[in-house]
């Protein structure tokens, strides 16, 4: 079976597919036209989300049998048209579910110590230990918006805290474990001090948190973003920030991260998001460990390997 990878991936990739049995062409730099070219003999395609898998590429894939996301999210993928062909779709959400855990708890601790801040200061000859004074976790009640891999690795992550986490999942029953309690979305509207989200890209999540949902929060809380920008606009961020309904917003996605394609009213809104103390960002890489590099090639290549032996 020929795979084609069409991204760059940690060099293990290839050898670890080779043992298995495939013929791989690695091509991490090959644009979408050459793609289009080559992709109807192979078998398999390996990507990450660099090039959409829209339908009008897929139609030359008259061979392919699988596609391998090496990562979690699937919102670039026409899963309708793969559905449809009857081609199985592999992803490694347990690759990287523990580097998304340790970055949300990375970046609460930061903004909670105003480690920033501080460590700005210090280096600037500013002593203030006042005004740098701390927010603890311990006694805090921590919602966890869809409760899949990456939110039971935060959940575990927040053991030992001393916090209360309620977990909400439109779509799982009884899951109730020794880190987190299944509850409804409105009690975690009613009781969250902090709310971490960690749903896929969806029809149905895209723009969910909307500022009614927000509002209907019954504390202003502090909001975690490992997910997906397009949860949450801008604005939304924003409005919620400046009206008290948001604490303070942790950011490591947003609706768009091409940062040089803002249009003027983005821009304006992250220009604003940008000036706040109480919000901080990383640029997607909650999952961009040493570790979960290599590790999202085992996970990918063991389900690949099972199905296709």
């Amino acid at each position: 079976m020929n795979i084609l990878i069409i991204d760059e991936m940690h060099t293990s990739i290839t050898p670890l597919l080779e043992k298995a049995g495939f013929k791989v062409d690695y091509c991490p730099k090959i644009t979408r036209k050459e793609i289009e070219e080559r992709i109807a003999g192979y078998e398999g395609l390996i990507i990450r989300s660099k090039t959409p898998m829209d339908r009008a590429l897929l139609e030359q894939a008259v061979k392919l049998k699988f596609i391998g996301r090496a990562g979690a999210g699937l919102d670039k993928i026409d899963m309708e048209y793969i559905d449809q062909k009857g081609i199985r779709l592999f992803h490694a959400p347990e690759g990287n579910r523990d580097a998304v855990g340790e970055h949300a708890i990375a970046m609460l601790l930061m903004l909670f110590n105003n480690l920033q801040k501080a460590d700005s200061e210090v280096r600037r000859g500013i002593w203030d230990r006042e005004g740098n004074r701390g927010e603890e976790l311990q006694g805090k009640t921590v919602g966890v918006f869809g409760y899949g891999n990456m939110g039971k690795a935060f959940a575990r992550r927040l053991n030992g805290f001393g916090v209360k986490v309620l977990a909400y999942d439109k779509y799982l029953e009884n899951y109730s474990d020794e880190y987190a309690k299944e509850a409804s979305f409105e009690e975690v509207q009613r009781e969250a001090d902090i709310l971490s989200i960690h749903v896929p890209l969806t029809p149905e999540t895209r723009n969910f948190f909307t500022e009614e949902v927000l509002s209907q929060f019954q504390k202003p809380f502090y909001l975690i973003n490992t997910a997906r920008g397009e949860v949450i606009s801008l604005d939304v961020l924003n409005q919620a920030l400046t009206q008290g309904v948001l604490k303070g917003a942790l950011l490591d996605v947003l609706e768009n991260e091409k940062l040089h394609t803002l249009t003027p009213a983005q821009k304006l809104s992250f220009e604003r998001l940008t000036a706040r103390d109480n919000v901080l960002f990383t640029p997607h890489i909650a999952g961009w460990t040493y570790q979960s590099y290599e590790k999202i090639n085992n996970v990918l290549v063991e389900k690949i390997s099972a199905e296709f032996p």
